[in-house]
């Protein structure tokens, strides 16, 4: 690091404490170079705060409630997908999850020896709404896992208490690997692609600190990765080291670009290597909150989820529909779906809607380069007539290789929110929009919230990611009020 962490000053004015956490950046950034920082004599490529965010206690407990319903949900759409190909379920359920999917990457989330698994961290995107919170997605191969842990330990390192520990991040992580590892002395891979390399240094970072806390970890591309007939190995300088779990770094829509990915699925369909997250395509699809809220599908979620779980998730999740072209009987509308009373029988009629009417957003639901990061993202009321029209067409026509879902798009609440200005050498103050994003490591059957990052971006952003003019902190408990 730039700085450590021993003899923190005391008493530092809000300016001293922004540029103190600035210089704990570790050395080279926790991202590529792709990303800048926000001023030359800034480390961090973000707009660095004072203090933690400060969450009340009622929210605290909702967003660690939340992970258990989360968890309970993929269970049980892990089961909905495996009894709709097995025919106890309706089949269009799995005809919209394989859709687009070549036969070997459906082959592989149907293996028997991974049926019953999901994925072991659990990362959705909250926004705080008038309305109450509501997450946009679920991700379960998130990056910003060391960038939120390098975060908690700096500003924990100011004497700040930190929503799950200052080293709660790292905790989690270790503990989630070594239960699913389920072996003494694990030895883990973190095999990172070319794709995913702008999280590399990240997750070199999480490593050491693994490492420091004697749980051995490697970060690794899958072209480094020694094949033998045993098993798995990764290269270290007193030889080859046999790979107890890898954790999958790749998105799976990249696996024909995976160097040795055959060996890999060769090493784990033989046991001599565990994986996580699931090789399940199904698991990464942003249409499993449609299918949630699929009136034909009731039934399923009730009697899998028990009414406090459904209840929690109706409020949860925004309104979301899989863009399906097929055309509906003259009867028929699609369902749910309303716009100041109006239905709707053709996904193009939304095209007409004026500007303030088009409170929506269409995405990519998964197994596409453009399904994360925001990418393939466009919101309604955002863009042109002619360019949401135009997004409405390519969704219904790329529906057979990649679906994609509406949703309505909920306004976040604003919040005010201080940050240090290197340009003017002051602080200055917004009032801005807030995605938290907490993270949940499963533990046996325990979902343990970590960590949260809040990220605080000006009102005008539609979109709230982490971008150069965003405050990025990670969220602590309220104070005791005096």
């Amino acid at each position: 690091m730039s700085a450590t962490l021993d003899k923190i000053p005391q008493d530092m004015s809000p300016e001293e404490r922004c540029i103190y956490i600035d210089r704990l950046t570790p050395e080279g950034g926790l991202y590529t170079d792709a990303q800048r920082p926000v001023h030359p004599e800034a480390n961090s490529s973000w707009q660095v705060g004072p203090d933690p965010w400060r969450l009340p206690d009622r929210v605290l407990r909702h967003i660690e409630e939340a992970g258990h319903h989360f968890l309970a949900f993929y269970r049980a759409a892990n089961l909905l997908y495996n009894q709709s190909w097995r025919g106890i379920q309706p089949g269009w359920v799995a005809g919209y999850l394989d859709s687009g999917k070549p036969e070997s990457v459906v082959a592989l989330g149907r293996m028997n020896r991974i049926k019953q698994h999901v994925p072991l961290v659990i990362r959705p995107d909250m926004i705080p709404t008038k309305e109450g919170m509501i997450a946009t997605e679920l991700d379960s191969l998130p990056g910003g896992i060391g960038f939120t842990a390098s975060l908690g330990a700096r500003y924990g390192s100011l004497d700040e208490p930190i929503t799950g520990g200052p080293d709660g991040m790292i905790d989690g992580f270790e503990r989630m690997l070594r239960s699913f590892a389920d072996t003494a002395a694990p030895v883990v891979a973190v095999v990172v692609s070319e794709e995913s390399a702008s999280w590399r240094p990240e997750m070199v970072w999480v490593a050491d600190r693994l490492n420091e806390r004697g749980l051995e970890t490697v970060v690794m591309g899958p072209d480094d990765i020694i094949f033998r007939e045993d098993g798995l190995y990764a290269p270290s300088g007193t030889g080859p080291r046999r790979i107890d779990l890898i954790y999958r770094f790749f998105e799976l829509f990249d696996l024909k670009n995976i160097p040795k990915m055959e060996l890999i699925l060769y090493a784990a369909k033989k046991n001599a290597v565990k994986i996580t997250p699931p090789l399940k395509n199904v698991m990464e699809e942003k249409m499993l909150m449609a299918l949630f809220q699929h009136p034909a599908l009731q039934n399923f979620w009730s009697q899998q989820l028990g009414s406090g779980t459904v209840a929690f998730l109706e409020r949860t999740f925004p309104k979301t529909w899989v863009m399906d072209p097929t055309p509906l009987p003259p009867h028929a509308t699609i369902h749910g779906l309303e716009v100041k009373g109006r239905p709707f029988q053709d996904w193009r009629e939304l095209g007409s809607l004026r500007q303030k009417d088009r409170q929506m957003v269409i995405k990519p639901s998964g197994f596409s380069e453009m399904a994360w990061g925001g990418r393939g993202v466009a919101i309604g009321h955002d863009m042109s007539e002619t360019d949401w029209q135009e997004t409405i067409d390519h969704a219904l026509q790329s529906f057979d290789a990649n679906p994609h879902i509406l949703q309505i798009f909920h306004n976040g609440a604003t919040f005010p929110v201080e940050h240090y200005d290197f340009a003017s050498s002051s602080m200055n103050r917004f009032r801005g929009r807030v995605r938290l994003q907490p993270y949940y490591f499963v533990v046996g059957d325990d979902p343990v919230l970590s960590g949260i990052q809040a990220t605080v971006c000006p009102p005008d952003k539609k979109l709230l990611h982490g971008m150069v003019d965003a405050v990025v902190l990670p969220c602590g408990p309220m104070p005791p009020s005096s």
